[in-house]
């Protein structure tokens, strides 16, 4: 019998084994389409979930932590300033976030709600703490106390708050991990359908013509390249219908590879561009060189052939450009950045309330007539581009422009223009999600530079007061000084009886005339000193003295004023000297203000005592009384210059608060320290520790 040809019976075989054959072909063809669509499938789903629910979760919840913190700088600014304009700021802040915690809920998933929870009710908790301050006086203890509970609270919320942000940050990674997990288990899955197509080409291949083998070949070497990661392979379509579609499928599925490879790539590098321009931006002060930093900065990270950003001024209607860049030149000089037109204040305004970038691809087709801008805010969406803003535009060459938004809360600082005259450069999505992270850092950066500005202003203008204050005091001083000379003269000559006898009750007259003329000169004394001691002019002239000399005369001088207020005195000084390089004049003052305080601070029947002793190479001289003793809290102000305690003022006793100020002030200037130890009711003692010299001379108290 003769054996059929291979066209015959057996061609038909063959045929349908080949058709067998490439039905199986197909459909593992069709599997790994529908594997690959599935995988993107998976992707989008994944991508999705992150770009719809967990970033804006994460956005919202720290605009939530940002408005928690405005709320706190704007109530230490009132407590600190007492601008009842930052109480009002605090306000806006209070009543704006239950709106940003009711966005981060709508994104956030059940398990975040608890954490959601409590950052509500620790958020309540530094709201009514706030509140409370915001009744306090600015600068009282009661403001003092409440901040620091305020404080504790906000950290509270921050804590969880970041706990929450940790936990969307995770998810985020959880999500990309996913992602990566799904695309590497594709790519398993077709190199795994792909190994089973080969098998079954192996079992055709004595069947199949070189026309159907050698194409399937390239399709498995093709295939295993790319699998060891040479992402370039690409398969040539050639033969059969079936082998050219499997061909074109392989390479529609490298190059969308390629394609999510280059915008992960992308993404993650304006995010690292991003992150380090907003560090640059961020550590800025000054407003001017956050404005340069930021437009060269943006400029030159996101390859725009110019940058242009625009500032509010008060109520102008329109907002000028304050910085402007090129790619070619830099920061454009004063006089180019200040020929460019600004924009209508009511297209920033309508701009920031809608929140989003304004993208417009192909910007010459509104530049020859004034036609409606789609999407567009405010007026540029009504009636179009203003005629100095399309000549602007037209004269540069721009192409595609993104706009991005530009504010702090709800308040448009301005807005930052990008643009390309390239036209095969347009701006892609996520470069413009890259410029609207850049212009939060912009705003943040803008804001603080801003309120440091305004602080400074503030500190020099207070700075100001006070040398104008101590100017005063100073001439006041000098100005009371000459007539009340004269009166303590007359009233000398009075006493002397050189203008004639006086009788009894004209002494008594005088007497006290002459006690007010004194307390009167140690007043003017006492604001002397202390303007001097401001403006840096209070020296002392120091050579040798005894302190005990100086302690025994300041005890004499006082024991009448002592004995006349029934108070018992008491000194104690050591047998050795006690030598120091001190201004006596100084030092005399010193134990006179202490010996006079505590003499007046102390009632009838009372006692004061100075002690004098040398302690570890240093004099120390103390002075304790039986008075009516210090409050507690109040402690810590007595060395504040017109600083009385309420017990004193209660008491009706007379006092300008200088002299515990003018004590230290001279001790410290003779490297010494004071101290004061006090319980009220019960007395006060205050010492002062200066350091002995080597010498046992010492010149004579006069």
């Amino acid at each position: 019998m003769k054996r059929p040809g291979f066209m015959g019976a057996e061609g038909d075989c063959v045929g349908r084994r080949l058709g067998l054959a490439f039905g199986v072909l197909t459909a593992l063809i069709a599997l790994v389409g529908a594997g690959a669509v599935t995988g993107a499938v998976m992707e989008n789903a994944v991508q999705d979930r992150i770009a719809t629910r967990v970033q804006p979760a994460w956005a919202a919840n720290m605009r939530l932590h940002q408005e928690a913190v405005q709320m706190q700088r704007s109530m230490r600014g009132y407590l600190l300033l007492g601008d009842r304009g930052l109480l009002d700021d605090y306000r806006q802040a209070r009543d704006r976030y239950p709106d940003l915690l009711a966005v981060v809920r709508r994104y956030a998933t059940p398990a975040m709600e608890d954490n959601l929870d409590r950052q509500q009710r620790q958020l309540r908790a530094y709201v009514r703490i706030a509140d409370e301050q915001g009744k306090a006086s600015p600068r009282s203890d009661q403001a003092v106390k409440l901040a620091r509970t305020g404080s504790a609270a906000l950290e509270r919320f921050a804590d969880t708050n970041q706990q929450l942000q940790a936990q969307l940050s995770s998810e985020i990674e959880r999500l990309q991990d996913r992602s990566d997990t799904t695309i590497t288990a594709g790519i398993a899955a077709l190199t795994a359908l792909v190994a089973a197509a080969l098998a079954l080409s192996l079992y055709t291949a004595r069947r199949a013509t070189r026309g159907v083998v050698s194409p399937l070949r390239q399709i498995q070497q093709a295939l295993a390249r790319l699998t060891a990661g040479e992402h370039s392979a690409r398969v040539r379509p050639e033969g059969p219908r079936e082998t050219r579609a499997v061909a074109e499928s392989v390479n529609q599925l490298a190059d969308e590879s390629d394609r999510l490879r280059r915008i992960e790539q992308d993404r993650n590098r304006l995010a690292e561009i991003a992150r380090q321009a907003g560090m640059r931006i961020r550590e800025r002060l000054d407003v001017d060189e956050v404005l340069d930093k930021a437009c060269a900065g943006i400029g030159e990270g996101l390859d725009a052939d110019y940058v242009f950003l625009l500032l509010r001024d008060g109520e102008s209607p329109l907002v000028p450009v304050v910085r402007a860049w090129s790619a070619e030149k830099g920061l454009l000089p004063a006089e180019t950045q200040q020929a460019l037109p600004g924009i209508p204040a009511d297209v920033v305004r309508d701009h920031y309330q809608q929140g989003t970038a304004w993208l417009v691809p192909d910007l010459t087709g509104y530049l020859a007539t004034t036609r409606p801008v789609p999407g567009a805010p405010g007026s540029f969406g009504e009636i179009g581009l203003p005629e100095a803003n399309r000549t602007a535009s037209a004269r540069l060459g721009l192409h595609a422009v993104a706009v991005v938004p530009l504010g702090v809360g709800d308040e448009p600082l301005g807005a930052i223009c990008l643009a390309r005259t390239r036209r095969e450069r347009p701006w892609q999505r996520v470069e413009v999600e890259t410029a609207e992270a850049m212009a939060i850092s912009v705003a943040r950066a803008l804001h603080t530079s801003m309120l440091y500005e305004q602080e400074a202003h503030l500190v020099e203008e207070l700075r100001a007061l006070d040398r104008a204050k101590s100017d005063f005091l100073s001439t006041v001083s000098h100005e009371l000084r000459t007539p009340l000379t004269s009166i303590v003269g007359y009233i000398e000559l009075l006493e002397d009886e050189d203008t004639g006898p006086l009788t009894d009750t004209q002494h008594k007259m005088l007497d006290v005339i002459a006690r007010n003329a004194h307390r009167l000169r140690t007043l003017i004394e006492d604001l002397l000193t202390l303007s001097r001691i401001e403006s840096g002019k209070y020296t002392s002239h120091k050579k040798p003295v005894d302190l005990r000399h100086l302690v025994t005369a300041a005890v004499d001088a006082i024991r009448p004023a002592a004995e006349a207020a029934a108070v018992h005195l008491d000194a104690d000084c050591p047998d050795r000297p006690l030598v120091c390089e001190a201004d006596i004049d100084q030092l005399d003052r010193v134990l006179m203000n202490l010996l006079s305080n505590a003499v007046k601070f102390t009632p009838h029947n009372g006692q004061v005592r100075v002690h004098a002793a040398q302690q570890d190479g240093h004099a120390v001289i103390s002075v304790s009384d039986t008075g009516i003793g210090i409050p507690e809290a109040e402690q810590k102000q007595l060395f504040t210059r017109f600083f009385r305690a309420s017990n004193a003022n209660d008491a009706a006793i007379p006092g300008t608060g200088l002299g515990l100020t003018i004590v230290r002030t001279i001790i410290d200037n003779h490297g010494g320290t004071t101290e004061i130890h006090s319980r009220q009711g019960q007395g006060t003692t205050v010492t002062a520790r200066l350091p002995l010299t080597a010498t046992d001379q010492a010149t004579t108290t006069p």
